[in-house]
């Protein structure tokens, strides 16, 4: 099997209501990771670029995250609604949404 690209990462983390550090999954739904595979296999990326689960990515704050790597590019408060655009503009396109983008020293240094 080829290796893949690209990979996603989207906390799928779930804490109780409340938390002081917010969750990135509150409805245990999981789905900003499903928008993004539906997203990729309509684009037939699926089998090129990976749209994994992950448990914190301590970014809480700034939930619900995402990173893609090879690059590492962190994303925050991301919505259902930014799939597609991160897919076309990102992954596709090469140029990052920069709307969504987390300031490098916030995702390399999180809060404490």
């Amino acid at each position: 099997m080829a290796r893949f690209e690209k990979h996603l990462f989207i906390c799928c983390n779930r804490r109780e209501a409340g938390h002081a550090r917010g969750c990135c999954d509150p409805t245990a739904s999981e789905a900003l990771h499903k928008a993004f595979k539906k997203v990729l296999a309509e684009r037939g990326l699926n089998r090129r670029m990976r749209a994994n689960k992950a448990g914190c990515l301590d970014q809480c704050e700034k939930g619900p995250t995402v990173v893609v790597y090879p690059e590492a590019v962190w994303y925050g408060r991301v919505t259902e609604a930014d799939v597609t655009e991160i897919v076309e503009q990102h992954l596709i396109g090469g140029t990052p949404v920069a709307r969504l983008l987390m300031p490098e020293d916030e995702a390399a240094n999180p809060p404490r």
